[in-house]
Order: C-alpha cells, then structure tokens, then sequence
C-alpha cells in the first residue's frame, strides 16, 4: 500500500545558524533536538531508509525549529528564499520520495504569499506550512489575508503547526512546576495542541474562513482536540446566536468543509476513531511527524487500524494524494502489506 506522510520535518544547521542567536527559542536549543539534529538535517541517509524499512512512500517535508518566521520584514524574506531554495534541491535527487511545504517570511505577509506562490510553481511545492503564532498574533488578523488569498488562488493548504506560546501564557499557566515538566506541558505535553484548536476555533469565529471559502487548512495530532470538542464548540458558537462571532456557518460546518487534520504523532485507534465519527474518514490523512515520532511507530499504528482495506488507504495515501494533487508513484518500494478486512 502506498503510504504518504504529511509532517515530516528537516532542520539545515547551516541555515539555522544565520539566524541571530537572539531570536533563536528554547524549542531550537533544547536538548531533545541537539539529540535528533542529524536526523533532522539528513534527506538521503537514515531518513530514507527508515522509510524504506517502514513503508513510506513519501513525505512532505516542512521546516523545524528556526525559519524564516523568526525574522523580520526585511530579513525574513530573503532567508524563505534560501531555505525553500536548499530544500529543493537537496530532494532534487528524490523527486518520487519527497516533496514539500513551503517556509514563509510571516512577519511580512505580502513577501510571504509571494514565497508560496514561487516554491509552487517553480519547486512544486504542495502548501506552506505555518508554525503557530506570528509576533504573539493569530492568523485572524487582517494582515495575514495575502496569504490566505494566494492559498486560494494556487489551490493548496496551509498547514498550521504549534509553535511557542507567547511568554505570558507561559508565565501564567506553565510556571512553578517540577523539573522540565513545565515546558513540557507547555508544548507537545498539552499546550501546543489546545492552542492551535484555540488558533483554528478564532479562523471561525472571526469569519476568516467565510472570508476565504476555498481555503484549506490541515492541522495536526488528530484533530489538536478538536475531534472531542466539536459539538460543543458548535453549540456555542452558532451563527447569528447569542455570543456567537463574524462566523456565517457552524461550527461543524466548517471544520468538516475547509479542515483535514493528520494522526501526526498519535497512535492509539480511540482518538482516530472519534476523529472519523467527527471530521469524516475523507478529512483524515497520515503523518508520523518524523523523527519526532518513528516510522516504526507510524507502521505499527496504520497495520492496527480495524477499517476495511479502502478506508485505510484513504487515510494512508488517497486523501492526501487528493489534497495536494500528488502524483502516483510508480517506482517500485517496499510496502505495508494489509489484509482486508
């Protein structure tokens, strides 16, 4: 079975290390990612054979850490150029392996849809992949419209992945606690994943996605907690209802129209389950979240589905070669070999 995996991320330290030391976070200097930078930074080594041993066909590769979203107007333009430049051609060599989600210079909105609109159409790139807030604001700022304007336009996601919270989140709700429990559940512990629902729940409620109907955005981790939440949420937020926001259709309505989200990083059947009953087995497509996550781990999960086999190649590769207009594979790799149910 082909398999596709969506949140794969890379981290050139020649690149990294352009960046003002100033501006570089604790998410680029923890030690976790001191651990893991060879992999990072490695495209047609360990990588690839790990996809090869595990079954992966391909995948869509996005920046970690330390991009362009880090600098200013009038650096970080420059700076996506370069990274997006050093991404295509290192998987020059691959292009039946990899492809990739475009590194945007957020803080300048108009350079930024100018970006994606060039690694589209020059590097193939399938979409852009956002990391959390910009400057401590959200995406339903007026000021990021260009962006979600040229999306539309190219007809590809944005994929919105957590990033830090803002320093007075964490002072507020992850300080004081034991050892580096605190920033752990500052980001994957639990922070990263409510706050990027939060991010998606104000695209609704500020009516940024009535204001871009064609748009389509992918999040991660199953859902970001969305999946348990939806009927609630939808029954707060209705349209034209007390204490409802700018949002001209539901809740429900809206995740399911204009949202796909990945297992990314999360492989227990309960939660994809409430993700199919919720968001709809055609809104659902695989990622590992490589190497933060294994592919052996990826493997094992998508091998335990209890699906027909057609349900579970929709998850592992239709919807995603839907989504982003992949092409077919024809090179012969290994597999995942499944029974049908």
């Amino acid at each position: 079975m082909r398999v596709v995996a969506l949140e794969e991320h890379l981290s050139f330290p020649e690149l990294t290390g352009l960046i003002p030391k100033k501006v570089i976070s604790r998410q680029t200097n923890g030690p976790f990612l001191e651990l893991i930078a060879k992999k990072l930074a490695d495209i047609g080594g360990e990588r690839l054979k790990s996809m090869d041993d595990n079954g992966v066909s391909v995948q869509v590769l996005s920046v970690q850490g330390a991009g362009a979203e880090l600098l200013d107007e009038n650096d970080g333009p420059g700076f996506a150029k370069k990274y997006n430049d050093a991404i295509a051609a290192k998987i020059s060599a691959f292009p039946d392996r990899f492809t990739a989600f475009a590194n945007l210079p957020m803080t300048a909105p108009e350079a930024a849809a100018d970006e994606l609109e060039r690694t589209v159409k020059e590097h193939s790139f399938v979409g852009a992949l956002i990391s959390g807030l910009t400057d401590d604001e959200f995406l339903d700022n007026p000021k990021f419209a260009p962006i979600f304007e040229r999306a539309e336009a190219l007809d590809v996601p944005v994929y919105l992945h957590p990033g830090l919270p803002p320093k007075a989140v964490v002072d507020a709700y992850y300080s004081g606690l034991p050892k580096n429990s605190g920033l752990m559940m500052s980001l994957g512990g639990w922070g990263w994943h409510s706050e990027t629902g939060i991010h998606v729940l104000r695209l609704i409620t500020s009516g940024t996605f009535d204001r871009f109907p064609k748009l389509k955005l992918i999040i991660g981790h199953m859902g970001e907690m969305l999946p348990i939440m939806m009927a609630r949420c939808d029954s707060f937020f209705k349209p034209n209802a007390q204490g409802a926001g700018a949002n001209q259709r539901s809740v429900v309505e809206t995740l399911k129209a204009q949202v796909h989200i990945t297992t990314s990083g999360i492989f227990t059947v309960p939660p994809l389950m409430v993700a199919i009953d919720t968001f709809g087995i055609d809104n659902i497509m695989f990622s590992v979240d490589y190497p933060f996550s294994t592919n052996e781990d990826g493997k094992a999960f998508l091998e335990s589905i209890p699906l027909s086999y057609g349900d579970v190649s929709k998850i592992a590769h239709g919807n995603a070669d839907s989504l982003l207009k992949l092409s077919v594979i024809a090179k012969k790799i290994n597999v995942i070999n499944y029974e049908e149910y």
